[in-house]
């Protein structure tokens, strides 16, 4: 939530101070490219070293660079390049505790409660996504840019704290953790490939966020003015509440009910799922279809990246955990840019409704391509 809170205030004063639709485009690729470029590399610290130490550098980071927003603010002396530099640390940040997290999920609950810790985990994710839009907003409105954005530090404290408080490392169920130097990380990419399984889950993953991945809330405001369901600005909030709340209340629901285990054809059925409720909403022309496609779509996406990275953390040699986790990340986050092509660019030529229906169409297909590689590995 805090991650969230911070780009509404951030990206709101970047662009009433300097109206530039190139920094606008540079936000989303400072957020995304250090998952495409150092994931890796994170999932290595994450097998060398204490998990929460590692998170906890990943919060500092956070905190620091909300507090040097928060001191620019102030002074009135902020500057592009101040925001360039501060935009790609905190992209760091988000990549630094990404594999270390995962690991102390497998570490608090071991293999048998695996799925439903990953599940759960994605599920409080998704009400972050939701919330932090709305707490942004409030802490923007009510004590302005500079007084939110240094609130904004007390929200990263629970977690930092609690990392004291924890036996877990990470590593406290393998005993100790994996001791390798740096250059054998890009190994892990060859020690993997022969595991179709695992190669299929995070190749799945990826396959969703190259194709769809974050142009869904990008293009919103397009198909929240073409959908003409009264006021524009009202109805991209709800379009945005229905998005976010499928991935809650479906999160919420399986884990109540535990309809859906970890296994590869759920993650490819949920991921075709998610691919076609995305081409149906991106073609109706019906507000209440548009808002029911969204809710389903956020389910199905969350069933389809929960049990996909269940299934890699299962799969991943221990030794090696943190760098597969890793791989997944840059895999699964990484290639969010590819949807600024495959969705974006493609849709200032053909339309968005199109470039986002043939592209959701594409990860259909793609899916079920990995599903006949899953088959075979078996």
């Amino acid at each position: 939530m805090a991650d969230n809170i911070e780009h509404v205030i951030t990206y709101w004063i970047l662009w009433e101070k300097f109206h530039s639709p190139a920094l606008a485009g540079f936000q989303v690729v400072s957020h995304w490219l250090p998952f495409l470029l150092f994931s890796l590399a994170s999932g290595a610290l994450a097998d060398r070293y204490d998990c929460r130490r590692v998170i906890q550098a990943g919060q500092v980071l956070f905190m620091l660079v909300s507090a040097a927003w928060g001191v620019l603010f102030l002074t009135g002396s902020l500057q592009i390049w101040h925001a360039c530099v501060l935009l790609v640390l905190h992209g760091c940040a988000g990549v630094l505790w990404g594999p270390a997290e995962q690991m102390m999920l497998h570490d608090f609950v071991g293999r048998e409660a695996l799925p439903s810790a990953v599940r759960l985990n994605a599920t409080f994710k998704s009400l972050g996504v939701l919330c932090g839009p709305a707490v942004g907003s409030l802490l923007l409105l009510g004590l302005g840019p500079t007084g939110g954005i240094f609130a904004n530090i007390a929200i990263y404290l629970p977690l930092t704290i609690f990392l004291f408080r924890t036996r877990y490392t990470g590593h406290r169920r393998d005993l100790s953790p994996a001791r390798f130097g740096f250059r054998d990380t890009v190994r892990v990419l060859g020690e993997v490939r022969d595991d179709r399984l695992l190669v299929g889950m995070i190749l799945l993953a990826g396959l969703g966020a190259f194709f769809v991945g974050a142009s869904l809330q990008s293009t919103m405001p397009v198909f929240a003015q073409d959908l003409g369901a009264g006021n524009a600005g009202t109805t991209y909030g709800v379009l945005l509440f229905a998005a976010g709340a499928g991935g809650v209340v479906g999160g919420l629901v399986l884990e109540a009910t535990g309809w859906i285990g970890a296994s590869v054809p759920a993650a490819v059925l949920a991921t075709v799922l998610y691919g076609a409720s995305t081409v149906v909403f991106a073609v109706t022309d019906f507000y209440a279809l548009a808002l029911v496609m969204l809710v389903v779509s956020g389910v199905a996406n969350l069933v389809a990246t929960s049990t996909a990275q269940t299934v890699v953390q299962l799969r991943a040699p221990r030794a090696q955990r943190g760098r597969v986790l890793g791989l997944y990340g840059m895999s699964s986050s990484g290639l969010r840019l590819g949807s600024g092509f495959t969705v974006g660019a493609a849709g200032a030529v053909v339309g968005v409704h199109t470039s986002l229906a043939l592209s959701a169409g594409m990860l259909c297909l793609a899916a079920l391509l990995v599903w006949r590689l899953s088959t075979r590995a078996r």
